[in-house]
């Protein structure tokens, strides 16, 4: 008997090319739409800095508010009646910056507290009101003693789904075709809608539920994005989806965390000293190697990391003082300059690549390509939404409820939407890092589960295949030199934890960790809070 929905006769089935292919967000090329954009020159800021808003709209007179995102939104500045402009924007604005003319400034007042400073937009014409968002870091005053935590966000990996403007590292209109992904991107320019504020029940990339068999894959966080005029990039990167959770979590907890971004890492390599726990939370894809460099000294001397983050895969290179980033990502060994010259280590693709040699699991513990995909779309979409547990009896599990074989996280869907794992084997029901993926075979591995880079495909008649086998061809040519794709079918997520030095890292290597907080899953909120306990001493 067949399967529900699926198709006994042998018909074509349709493939359509997907409906959000290409989809950006961008002004109003006729300037007749309601409109405001803005955005500032930097990312993060200390009490006494000026903060300059560019901004762009159609309306006669706007408005911004700058609230502290923190536990609860707290409003602190509130000004209005601004005469608005509409600034010229140019096409390539996503590779080169928008430009604009500073619009207003305020300064940074010596009360606010460290944080992340949500900033709306807004505007009206006619009795109809438009708002954006913009999101800003504010930092202890210069000198003040260092939190105990540093949460760092992941600014490379947004501006590298930043579709605003036309481009991202994905998508894109530059090219002969104008459709190719660039792989220079700016800062200077709007985060894209869904990036620093959502609608509460905005979808999240993974699914509530695995499809059902013979039921079509379902992508609900893009169709939603359409229909709402978002960046179908929303549920992938940004303050919004990913680090609010964290930040808003820890401080209802009384945890005492500074917020700071990866391009400050990259602007100051002493950045980590005086803290004694670094946090990264949500998708870190892309990292420089000042980045990681920074990240590795402080650890060998002494630091503690905590990671709860997903898919470390790409070195990019920072340039232009910080306002435009550098990765060539698939075609980095045809297309960056720096291959083949001395500075070939600084190469834009993939850390394990060969030309690189520098693979992840060196910083934190895990590899992006032995991971990636689980419970999105197809690829591992029936998985238990959790890691299963190893080694309960690890310090990281204390309290946590957890036996052997349980998994940990999954009604709350933590597991994916992208991983990082190892090369291991099973030996007396344990699995032990083989190493031959460069990873140190001290490295523990508590918890795990299984992740795909191939999109199983059932013939379900009217299905597209989102990421179909492409991801492993590049995978395996890339690591192994070969063309059979199932060399690298399969992945795994972990967590993991290791001794590196005098310092300790932990790392539970999945996107969607934060959801374990923002939905109160007990034992995942136990588990973190025995990370950040121990490593905050």
């Amino acid at each position: 008997m067949a399967l529900p929905g699926s198709d006994p006769t042998p018909r074509t089935r349709r493939r359509a090319r997907h409906i959000l292919d290409n989809y950006y967000i961008r002004p109003d090329p006729d300037g007749a739409a309601l409109e405001i954009w803005g955005y500032t020159d930097r990312m993060s800021f200390r009490p006494g800095d000026r903060v300059d808003l560019r901004v762009s709209t159609t309306a006669a007179q706007w408005g911004f508010e700058v609230g502290r995102d923190g536990a609860e939104y707290e409003p602190m500045l509130q000004v209005g009646g601004l005469p608005g402009r509409r600034q010229d924007t140019p096409p390539d604005c996503s590779l080169t910056g928008c430009g604009w003319a500073i619009s207003q400034s305020f300064e940074i007042p010596a009360d606010w507290r460290p944080g992340g400073y949500l900033i709306t937009f807004f505007a009206e014409r006619d009795g109809e009101t438009v708002e954006e968002h913009h999101i800003i870091f504010v930092r202890r005053a210069a000198g003040a003693a260092p939190a105990p935590y540093l949460l760092l966000c992941a600014t490379p990996t947004w501006l590298a789904y930043n579709c605003w403007g036309g481009s991202s590292a994905y998508e894109g209109i530059t090219g002969a075709d104008g459709r190719q992904f660039s792989p220079v991107l700016s800062t200077t320019r709007p985060w894209t809608r869904g990036f620093c504020k959502l609608p509460e029940g905005a979808p999240r990339a993974l699914t509530g539920r695995p499809a059902a068999p013979g039921e079509m894959a379902r992508y609900p966080y893009m169709e939603w994005a359409y229909a709402y005029g978002y960046s179908k990039k929303y549920a992938s990167a940004g303050w919004a989806s990913y680090e609010r959770h964290f930040a808003r979590w820890a401080e209802a907890q009384g945890y005492d965390v500074e917020i700071a971004t990866l391009h400050d890492l990259e602007a100051e390599p002493g950045l980590l000293d005086g803290h004694k726990c670094a946090v990264f939370v949500g998708h870190d894809e892309y990292w420089s190697a000042n980045m990681r460099h920074a990240v590795d000294r402080w650890v060998i001397a002494g630091g503690r990391v905590a990671r709860f983050a997903g898919n470390f895969l790409w070195q990019v290179r920072i340039g232009d003082g910080g306002r435009q980033m550098e990765c060539h990502k698939y075609r980095a060994t045809e297309t960056d300059p720096v291959m083949g010259t001395a500075d070939q280590p600084l190469l834009t693709g993939a850390w394990e690549q060969p030309e690189l040699g520098w693979p992840g699991a060196q910083t934190f513990g895990v590899n992006g390509l032995r991971g990636i995909y689980a419970g999105l779309g197809k690829c591992a979409g029936g998985g238990p939404g959790g890691f299963t547990v190893c080694r309960p009896g690890h310090w990281a599990f204390d309290g946590a409820h957890l036996g052997y074989g349980d998994v940990l996280g999954g009604e709350a869907r933590i597991f994916g939407y992208e991983v990082d794992g190892l090369d291991h084997e099973i030996r007396d029901g344990l699995p032990f890092p083989l190493g031959t993926d460069g990873a140190d075979t001290g490295i523990e591995i508590l918890a795990m589960g299984l992740a795909g880079n191939i999109e199983d495909d059932h013939d379900v008649w009217g299905e597209t295949l989102y990421f179909g086998s492409a991801d492993a061809v590049w995978a395996v040519r890339t690591l192994f030199g070969t063309d059979d794709p199932d060399r690298a079918a399969r992945g795994s997520g972990m967590i993991v934890s290791w001794g590196r030095g005098a310092g300790k890292i932990f790392t539970a290597a999945t996107c969607e960790w934060v959801m374990g907080l923002t939905r109160g899953d007990p034992q995942v909120e136990q588990v973190t809070r025995n990370v950040l306990t121990r490593f905050g001493r």
